[in-house]
């Protein structure tokens, strides 16, 4: 009975940053500014694509799912970090933090077959711009998008089962700016490696066939692409597809950074600097990104704002 109140946990302390003690104010207004940002720019862009007839096609339909996620993702974690920068209010109940821990990673798979479907419309696109209309129609689309969603909230239920029922004794400190997997991990005192080999294989069954579609797709989209004879004919077809290979190519090596590195390399505080460019940067970047290569968001901002001034 001892031992079971030892290793029971029923709260959780978020450290933050505390590695900056005199900067909590400095870092809440500019987390909070990065939050806005990110809240008016992916806003803006579902604004834009409801408003807009001209972006009801199904590239803008998955861009709206990534910006709605980028929102969700974001406010799983800032909200908390924000309350701690300002208030020191650092407790979470054990509930409380493996349903953030769960959250965020049900968004993280999310993302991962969004970016999975979003390759595979630009691929259609490209490779088969004939029949665009007839593959990716709108039931399609739909079916996609469900799918991601659904799947992406099933996938890490056995992650939160198996780290839930983990004993915590030696801290209820968690090094982190969110209740992260990898920092709960290192707080447990229970025989940790037979589960993370479980949920490592578990983890990896979403992960790796997203990464092989995504990488598949943009190898036969560049392959059509120099194929093309005019110059012209190459830059329009690739300018289709950039915006989403930059996300890629920033969501995917974040997360190489962020898990990826070998054992030795691993550190919480450098974890941390990760997950901020992964569930923070990313998700200030992507409206940016989308809205700086693509002329049919300008268009559309263009658009709104000559309706108003006229207005």
């Amino acid at each position: 009975m001892e031992e079971e109140n030892l290793t029971t946990v029923t709260e959780f302390i978020i450290l933050g940053f505390p590695e900056y003690p005199d900067l909590q104010i400095p870092l809440f207004i500019l987390f909070l500014l990065i939050y806005l940002i990110i809240l008016m720019g992916n806003l803006t862009i579902i604004a834009l694509t409801c408003l807009d007839p001209r972006l009801h096609t199904p590239m803008y339909f998955f861009l709206c799912n990534l910006s709605f996620l980028d929102i969700s993702s974001t406010s799983v974690t800032l909200p908390k970090l924000l309350d701690i920068f300002l208030r020191k209010h650092q407790r979470i109940s054990a509930v409380g933090c493996f349903t953030q821990m769960h959250f965020f990673l049900v968004l993280a798979s999310v993302e991962f077959f969004l970016l999975a479907a979003m390759a595979y419309d630009r691929y259609v696109a490209i490779c088969h711009p004939l029949r665009y209309a007839v593959i990716i129609n709108q039931r399609l689309c739909v079916l996609m998008a469900a799918g991601t969603w659904i799947f992406g909230f099933l996938d890490p239920v056995i992650h939160t089962v198996l780290i839930s029922h983990f004993s915590y004794c030696r801290s209820n400190e968690i090094n982190h700016f969110f209740c992260d997997p990898s920092a709960l991990l290192a707080l447990s005192c229970s025989r940790t490696q037979p589960v993370e080999s479980v949920t490592y294989i578990v983890g990896s069954l979403v992960p790796f066939p997203c990464f092989m579609t995504t990488l598949t797709s943009y190898v036969y989209i560049i392959s059509t692409i120099l194929r093309i004879r005019s110059t012209e004919g190459r830059h329009k077809a690739f300018s289709t597809c950039s915006s989403h290979l930059t996300v890629v190519i920033l969501f995917y090596g974040t997360i190489m950074c962020l898990y990826m590195r070998p054992t030795s390399m691993q550190s919480l505080d450098l974890n941390k600097l990760f997950a901020v460019l992964y569930n923070v940067l990313i998700s200030m970047f992507n409206p940016l990104i989308y809205s700086l290569k693509n002329r049919e968001v300008k268009g559309a901002l263009r658009k709104v704002f000559i309706t108003k001034l006229d207005c």
